[in-house]
């Protein structure tokens, strides 16, 4: 989290425009009540590389630009499977119990960031390696969530002004979690030098 925030140092106008642009996006398109769910499921995964893309730009001091966000449609099936075969696995491990469709959910939550990195890996490919990945991490992942929980209701209290910030720094903040288990090392200059889910 630390890291992040050293990473946004200079980069929150751009970061709080990018991010607010992908919710405005998101939120409109799924917006009409009768084709607003069906044009989400197209446009989420897609959506969602971008993000990813644009997130760990960010996190690595790299040059990011709002025009990643979009760099997932050039790939639309791929990230239209990966989203479909998430949604559908996360949902039969829902079906069981509560706790499984959260592990589920953790142990699928880099397959965005491994598309990509990735451009020739495949949607179960990615969904295998995320799960892989997270294999002795999911903890870790889950309770670095709830520590954004106290951010999240200061958001409210803002009424939802807050999260034009809060959106960026969860978002960076997991892609450097994604760089620390891949076993990437830290950009320079900051403080430190079927599936089944298990």
């Amino acid at each position: 989290m630390r890291n992040a925030r050293e990473a946004l140092t200079g980069k929150w106008g751009l970061a709080v425009g990018g991010y607010f642009i992908y919710m405005a996006v998101t939120i409109l398109v799924g917006a009409p009540d009768d084709i607003g769910p069906f044009l989400s499921l197209l446009i989420d995964g897609p959506m969602l590389i971008g993000l990813s893309v644009f997130s760990l730009a960010l996190s690595r001091r790299q040059e990011a630009s709002i025009s990643q966000l979009f760099v997932g449609f050039n790939d639309f099936l791929r990230a239209l499977s990966a989203y479909l075969l998430m949604i559908l696995f996360i949902l039969l491990w829902a079906l069981l119990l509560i706790v499984p469709g959260i592990i589920a959910a953790l142990s699928y939550s880099q397959t965005f960031f491994i598309l990509a990195e990735d451009k020739s890996i495949g949607a179960r490919d990615a969904i295998r390696k995320s799960k892989a990945m997270m294999n002795g991490n999911k903890k870790k992942l889950f309770f670095l969530s709830l520590r954004f929980f106290g951010w999240f209701l200061l958001c409210i209290l803002t009424l939802g002004i807050g999260f034009l910030w809060f959106l960026p720094y969860i978002q960076v903040t997991m892609a450097m979690f994604y760089d620390d288990i891949s076993g990437r090392s830290l950009p320079p200059n900051t403080t430190n030098s079927e599936p089944q889910p298990n």
